[in-house]
């Protein structure tokens, strides 16, 4: 849990984290867009085939009667992939087409059914039930005539559709949590390294310097750069050491001339007039090295 918290605290995995969700939403809103879309299109061209159908079967009952109408819907009901077909009396009885069984009260409106309805078709199971959308429009002397389209080809094809994208949805997040993993570790891997050099440098290791994989990436960039810096900063002590150096052997001689002079003095049994000659040298010496700063 400790390792995971440290994992999402990095910059780069929040990053990750942040582009995968918005892909992520992005790629759902298309694959519902994509799904719903073609459905919808295929919806309409079911409409256009539908109010297509009937205005041929009208314009044939009005050429040739009830009995024209029956006979070139009997001979469209029979050709493959057809649509269905109903003619019914007044009361909704079936006298006609190629549908066994329908869901009670679809004839008794005109109109487009708004929501799909069960049906049976001949020569099937009568527990093969299917679902269809229809038209139904009433004819001059009453009775009633339905051409309708089973939906379950446009079904199949969105759910065909729909898990198609789902599983292109799902592998790209899969892919996405990989790269998202892979990335993370390789970062804290990196910044680990980093930390274990900086605590060597801190404990006094001059000559550590952070790693350098050779990739080029902005890690690299950024650790040549302080070792750069590492360097010119070693060179400066050094230059410093050397200063410090040089002061320290030229104020050795004349301290040591000074400690010389006034140990002389206090041991020597001179007069009033000896130390203050004595005292004079030293000022002259400290002079000296006042001047040396100078």
């Amino acid at each position: 849990m400790k390792r995971l918290r440290k994992l999402f605290s990095t910059t780069a995995v929040r990053l990750t984290v942040i582009y995968s969700l918005l892909f992520g939403i992005t790629a759902l809103g298309l694959v519902f867009y994509v799904t719903y879309g073609t459905v919808n299109l295929l919806k309409q061209q079911l409409v256009v085939s539908i109010n297509d159908e009937l205005r041929e079967l009208a314009k044939i009952y009005e050429e040739n009667g009830i009995n024209g109408a029956i006979s070139a819907l009997e001979l469209r009901s029979r050709a493959p992939g057809a649509n269905l077909y109903i003619v019914a009396n007044p009361a909704g009885r079936i006298l006609a087409g190629n549908v066994f069984d329908l869901e009670s009260g679809v004839l008794n409106q005109t109109g487009w059914t708004f929501h799909p309805f069960r049906y049976t078709r001949f020569g099937t199971s009568h527990n093969g039930e299917y679902r269809a959308l229809a038209r139904v429009i009433e004819m001059p002397n009453g009775m009633r005539l339905l051409v309708g389209r089973d939906i379950g080809e446009p079904e199949k094809f969105r759910k065909v559709i729909f898990n198609a994208l789902a599983l292109a949805l799902g592998s790209m997040v899969v892919l996405g949590l990989l790269a998202w993993f892979f990335v993370g570790r390789r970062t804290l891997l990196r910044i680990d390294l980093v930390a274990k050099s900086t605590d060597r440098i801190m404990s006094g290791d001059r000559d550590e310097r952070l790693p350098v994989s050779g990739s080029g990436d902005e890690f690299d960039r950024l650790s040549t750069r302080l070792n750069t810096m590492l360097d010119r900063i070693n060179l400066l002590d050094e230059g410093l050491k050397q200063v410090s150096d040089n002061i320290a052997h030229d104020l050795k001689t004349p301290l040591t001339r000074i400690r010389n002079m006034v140990e002389a003095s206090l041991v020597a049994k001179t007069t009033r007039a000896g130390h203050r000659k004595a005292l004079e040298n030293v000022l002259e010496e400290s002079e000296n090295l006042i001047k040396t700063f100078n």
